[in-house]
């Protein structure tokens, strides 16, 4: 392992790819700490210093967390890069309900529209969540230091244009450091907080809060669930697929035997981003207008995160997005054709009962891949409820944080190996491949 990291920087490529991404996460780094103008900082560090001390998660601490700080310094990348997640999934979403934009995406030079249509979307749900913010902060004593219309207008500015810069900056990792852009970003923001979290963690176990017998064990359950996640996001059924001789043009090809790889849980950790959004967004407009308006204070009371119906609900629309989003990424019906257009078949299978079989399957190994995906997004509650966790300590130890931290290292450790052995260099491994779980 040490020859290997040796030679990741020998390699003059790779170590300008891996410098570049360092450098473009710095830049994150520092624009959360960059507040908005118009914003007194003091005021701000007080008020979520007193929410600090509940051992709830809120919604505030659930978006401050994954903005690794930026929302409760109130900073230019306070949204970070979710209003670009969510409007991609959205797009996607559409696509299939919508096959004139499926229709236009597979023309030439249809991705670079729907990629121009997507950004679109990103700024107006930025503007939308930014003015949502900017009332929010009206709830909070002595945090404008400007009238509210300058400052209403400034802040959807300068936020929107925040998270569009992470767009880009996403966009520029992609193409010219290593790892996907928009998951590190995310993965940068999480590992953010584990200083904090530690220090934490420390502190409750000194003041007697936490007993450290109890800490260890905690800490050896999450050591099995990160083993048990890296089990599940490499898992797969492979379908063996035959193919007979035929003749293409002047050539004959031979009969060939592959397959078709279908993962435990294809969709990743998609499903509980969407969930997440769908629950987070509506709550956090509850939340912002609830002083305001008594039945919308009521609905985010009731619909509180670590609150009964809240886990409900997130459970039951993680369970649907894994089936629905399978059926987006993996579509049996396409397989299927593509199988039969190119004379394969499936051993055991009729033809015409190809898709039939593709379906049946996908459905077995996606349930199970779904509740287990449900699972690991509640560690956090569970281990908050039974052991009294901190709230930012039991964040970390599970929940779309783990799966984040463990796809995101699983797909950039396979791209660095990549380069090693493209120059002709041993992998990050001695034995087997590490397998990309690309978000």
């Amino acid at each position: 392992m040490a020859n290997s990291l040796v030679d990741v920087f020998r390699i003059k490529d790779l170590r300008k790819r891996i410098g570049f991404t360092a450098l473009m996460l710095v830049i994150f780094r520092l624009g959360t700490i960059v507040p908005i103008p118009g914003v007194n900082v003091n005021a701000l560090r007080l008020f979520f210093m007193a929410q600090g001390a509940s051992s709830s998660i809120g919604l505030t601490e659930y978006l401050d967390f994954f903005a690794g700080g930026a929302f409760s310094n109130f900073s230019v990348f306070m949204l970070g890069i979710m209003p670009y997640i969510s409007t991609q999934i959205i797009m996607q979403l559409l696509m299939i309900v919508f096959p004139s934009l499926k229709k236009l995406a597979e023309e030439d030079g249809g991705r670079k529209k729907i990629q121009k249509l997507t950004r679109y979307g990103t700024i107006v749900l930025a503007l939308l969540q930014s003015y949502v913010i900017t009332v929010y902060a009206r709830t909070i004593p002595d945090s404008i230091s400007i009238g509210f219309l300058p400052f209403t207008l400034i802040a959807m500015l300068t936020v929107t244009t925040g998270t569009m810069v992470l767009v880009w900056i996403g966009e520029q990792i992609t193409q010219r450091g290593i790892g996907n852009g928009v998951s590190l970003i995310i993965f940068a923001g999480i590992v953010a907080r584990i200083p904090d979290a530690i220090v934490t963690l420390i502190r409750s176990v000194q003041s007697g809060v936490l007993n450290p017998v109890v800490v260890l064990i905690v800490f050896a359950m999450f050591l099995l669930v990160v083993a048990l996640v890296i089990y599940e996001q490499q898992g797969q059924r492979k379908i063996p697929v035959h193919y007979a001789k035929r003749v293409v043009g002047r050539k004959m090809y031979g009969a060939q035997s592959t397959y078709i790889p279908f993962k435990i849980n294809p969709s990743g950790v998609i499903p509980v981003i969407l969930a997440s959004t769908l629950l987070s967004f509506p709550l956090q407009i509850a939340s912002s207008l609830g002083p305001q308006i008594n039945w919308l204070a009521r609905f985010s009371n009731w619909l509180r995160p670590q609150g009964i119906p809240y886990l409900i609900i997130y459970t039951l629309l993680i369970i649907l997005f894994a089936f629905f989003y399978t059926q987006v990424s993996l579509n049996p019906t396409e397989i299927s054709r593509q199988i039969r257009e190119n004379g394969g078949s499936i051993p055991g299978i009729r033809s015409d009962k190809i898709e039939d079989y593709l379906k049946r399957v996908l459905n077995r190994i996606v349930f199970p891949g779904a509740l287990f995906l449900a699972f690991i997004a509640l560690i956090p509650t569970l281990v908050q409820k039974l052991f009294n966790f901190p709230s930012s300590v039991a964040m970390i130890l599970g929940g779309t944080s783990l799966l984040i931290m463990v796809g995101v290292d699983l797909d950039t450790m396979s791209q660095i190996e990549g380069h090693l052995k493209m120059h002709h260099h041993d992998g990050l491994v001695k034995k087997g491949k590490i397998k990309s779980r690309n978000l």
